[in-house]
C-alpha cells in the first residue's frame, strides 16, 4: 500500500485578514504554525514516513512543510519546490478584502470568480507589482507561462501534467509522498486522483493544516481521510 498525504498550508496572515492571496508570498500566523505542527504530530501518530516531499514556491506552504517534517523527524528527505503547485492566481482581486469586494461587485459576481471552474477574475496588468514577472523566484520560467489571472481550469492545466510527470511515477514505484500546497492546487489534485468533475469540485473545501491521507493501489485511491477528525470536511468518494 502506498500513501499520499495532501496538506493545505496552515492559516496565513491574509487568510486571517480575509484577503485574496493567490501568488503573493504571505507568511503563516501563529495559528497556522500550530496547525502545521499539529499536522506533523498526527502524521507521526499514524506512522507515516514519507520518502519524498513536494511543495510550491510560496513560504506559507514551504514553512508548513518544514514544520510538518520536523514533527515527523524527516527533515532530511528530498524536497522539491515547484511553482506549478502554487495557489491559483487571483489576478486583479489579489490583495483585496473578500467582504469589501462583495460589497463593491455583488455577492454573485464574487461567487462566480471564486467558485466557477472556468471563469477567472480580471487579469493584472504586466506593470502591476503583483504580476509574477516582477518576482525573482520566476526568472527561470518562460514569461508567457506566468499567469496574470487564473481559473481553477487553468490551475488544473499546470498541476495535472506536473503531477503526471514528476510525482505519479514515484507513487507508482511505491514511494510514500507528502505534498504541502494550497486550496486550489489541491482541489486540482483531487480532480485528478478522484476523477471529480468541474461541476462538483468546488463543493469540496480543504481545511488549513489538516493532513489528508490517501491510500493508493497504484494510482487509484482506496481510502482517504483527514487525520484531524474535528476539522474534517467532506471528501469525494474513491473511484
Amino acid at each position: 500500500m502506498t500513501r499520499l498525504v495532501l496538506t493545505r498550508h496552515g492559516q496565513s496572515q491574509w487568510n486571517l485578514e480575509n484577503r485574496f492571496t493567490g501568488w503573493v508570498d504571505v507568511d503563516l500566523t501563529q495559528k497556522g504554525e500550530a496547525e502545521a505542527r499539529r499536522g506533523g504530530e498526527l502524521l507521526r501518530q499514524a506512522g507515516f514516513e514519507p520518502d519524498l516531499a513536494y511543495t510550491s514556491v510560496l513560504k506559507r506552504a514551504i514553512r508548513t512543510l518544514w514544520l510538518t517534517l520536523e514533527g515527523l523527524d524527516r527533515v532530511w528527505i528530498p524536497v522539491t519546490k515547484d511553482w506549478r503547485l502554487n495557489e491559483r492566481h487571483y489576478g486583479g482581486l489579489t490583495g483585496l478584502n473578500k467582504a469589501e469586494t462583495a460589497e463593491k461587485h455583488g455577492d454573485e459576481q464574487v461567487r462566480i470568480w471564486r467558485r466557477s471552474f472556468d471563469i477567472a477574475p480580471p487579469p493584472l496588468a504586466e506593470t502591476d507589482a503583483y504580476h509574477p514577472r516582477h518576482d525573482a523566484r520566476y526568472t527561470s520560467v518562460e514569461p508567457a507561462r506566468l499567469p496574470a489571472t487564473e481559473s481553477l481550469e487553468t490551475t488544473l492545466a499546470r498541476v495535472e501534467p506536473y503531477f503526471a510527470a514528476e510525482i505519479a511515477p514515484h507513487l507508482a514505484a511505491g514511494k510514500d509522498i507528502l505534498i504541502s500546497a494550497h486550496g486550489n492546487s489541491l482541489r486540482a489534485l483531487l480532480m485528478v486522483l478522484f476523477k471529480v468533475g468541474p461541476d462538483d469540485i468546488m463543493g469540496f473545501e480543504i481545511p488549513t493544516g489538516n493532513p489528508l491521507m490517501i491510500e493508493l493501489n497504484g494510482l487509484n485511491p482506496t481510502h482517504a481521510a483527514y487525520l484531524d477528525a474535528d476539522r474534517a470536511n467532506a471528501l469525494p468518494a474513491c473511484p
